[in-house]
């Protein structure tokens, strides 16, 4: 009996790749066009189809040909990176492409405090109690709360993000921190303002999940910034959206929260993009649990 329930569990985890055989597909790796090492959980997708792939930490990925159009773009998108597209036509396979990634140069500011002195200021979320629901993703989504500074104080340095992860899943699943500064469509997170890998993973669920930032010196937008969690696989794992529709999500949960009366939470897709949540009950919003500690500077 327990041979008949592994070889069936063993089926069920290779079933998305078997339909994956079927399609023409492109696959390959994305790597550091100087150095040639891998990019880990770069973006990966087409631009008229709507759909992506996410790498895995060895910077792999898979997805299906062009299927609307004679021939689409591949858009790749990695942290700390330049945008790349690459032309792709419509049922021809490309296997071990090998997509090399320049780097983006970015000029730090030096952040000079006079005449004050800098206190810690909680933003965001402070409740120790979740709402009732479930925030779970796929590979390559996210969950981004904005951060809002309501009482305009002079801000300084991020010094942490928290989450609040569910006793649900699998709360010691990795995943990605993101800090978005608002400057997309529709005041949309857009610009990274941590441009470094930040992968970490809780030790338990059903309670608060700090993540220290201070090593970073990133600098607080004064209106506020998003905080984001985004999903993201391990090992010799991928995945991509054509699964999405019956996959089962995994990993780690984040909780909600229904403590403020304005939608600050958005979610992305891989292919889609943004879209607001606009969720609510008894008047109060449905967001993200999510908050961070800044450096208040007081004069």
């Amino acid at each position: 009996m327990l041979q008949r329930l592994l070889a069936f569990f063993a089926f069920l985890l290779l079933f998305p790749a078997l339909g994956m055989a079927q399609e023409n597909r492109l696959s390959g790796r994305i790597v550091d066009q100087k150095t040639k090492e891998p990019i880990p959980f770069a973006s990966i997708s087409l631009r008229e189809e709507s759909t992506g792939a996410l790498t895995n930490e060895y910077g792999f990925f898979q997805i299906a040909t062009p299927e609307k159009n004679a021939q689409d773009s591949l858009i790749v998108i990695a942290l700390g990176f330049k945008r790349m597209a690459v032309l792709v036509k419509r049922g021809v396979s490309q296997t071990d492409i090998i997509i090399e990634v320049p780097k983006r140069v970015i000029e730090l500011k030096n952040v000079t405090v006079t005449g004050g002195k800098v206190k810690d200021l909680a933003l965001g979320s402070k409740s120790s109690t979740p709402g009732e629901g479930m925030i779970q993703g796929m590979p390559g989504s996210q969950y981004a709360f904005f951060v809002k500074n309501d009482k305009s104080k002079k801000l300084g340095n991020i010094r942490s993000a928290s989450f609040y992860i569910g006793e649900n899943g699998f709360p010691r699943e990795p995943f990605r921190v993101r800090i978005y500064k608002a400057d997309g469509n529709y005041n949309s997170p857009n610009t990274d303002l941590l441009t470094e890998n930040v992968v970490v993973s809780a030790p338990k669920g059903g309670a608060w999940y700090t993540v220290d930032l201070t090593s970073y010196n990133i600098e607080a937008p004064t209106e506020g910034f998003f905080v984001a969690m985004e999903w993201i696989v391990s090992g010799d794992k991928f995945y991509t959206t054509n699964f999405m529709d019956t996959y089962t999500p995994y990993g780690q949960i984040m909780r909600p929260t229904f403590e403020f009366k304005e939608s600050r939470t958005w979610s992305y897709t891989m292919g889609k993009g943004w879209s607001l949540l606009t969720l609510s009950s008894n008047g109060q919003r449905y967001n993200a649990m999510i908050k961070a500690e800044v450096d208040m500077i007081k004069d």
